[in-house]
């Protein structure tokens, strides 16, 4: 499955989330991670990241698409993060 994930943190977790996301996922952009995951890896990243974020104060949010098939990514301004993969 392909996922696009996003989150809104407390400043002093962000670095460890992105750690544990870039583990799973290829960095987009400031808060956004996507790629290619699969089923078991997808669960291991959700088990690593409750354990580092405050349930009440942070959001992480999934994206999930069956396929890429009909989609597709422009960007405008500047390109962060990678570039190889593309909705």
């Amino acid at each position: 499955m392909f996922v696009i994930l996003v989150y809104d943190v407390g400043e002093k977790r962000v670095g460890k989330v992105l750690k544990i996301c870039r583990k799973y996922l290829t960095w987009v952009q400031n808060s956004v991670l996507e790629g290619e995951i699969t089923e078991a890896a997808y669960k291991r990243l959700k088990i690593e990241l409750k354990r580092v974020i405050e349930e009440n104060e942070d959001s992480v949010i999934f994206y999930i698409l069956r396929t890429t098939k009909y989609s597709e990514r422009e960007t405008m301004g500047v390109k962060k993060g990678g570039e190889e993969i593309f909705l």
